[in-house]
């Protein structure tokens, strides 16, 4: 699974590398619904999120206590401030 994952992640930054400034504003059909480029990724990022969220879900329920958090675990950062960065408050 994971090298059809990494083939999948080569063939988009393939693509994405070919584009450029210019390329964002064409105009591309996703189910029969005109996209700028630029839209066209943004919901492609929106969905893709969604289904690694989905996966990731599965992976705490199969892993249980075993699962290791992909970025910081619950409780384990910093306090978070009702500051703004810089101190400046409400």
């Amino acid at each position: 699974m994971r090298e059809r994952w990494e083939r999948g992640w080569a063939v988009l930054l393939g693509a994405l590398s070919e584009l450029g400034d210019e390329d964002l504003a064409r105009r591309v059909a996703i189910r029969g619904e005109s996209l700028s480029v630029a839209q066209a990724l943004a919901r492609s990022l929106a969905h893709t999120s969604y289904h690694v969220g989905q996966m990731t879900y599965v992976g705490k329920m199969l892993r249980g206590p075993a699962w290791r958090y992909l970025s910081i675990p619950p409780g384990g950062g910093p306090a978070r401030s009702t500051h703004a960065p810089g101190g400046a408050g409400p």
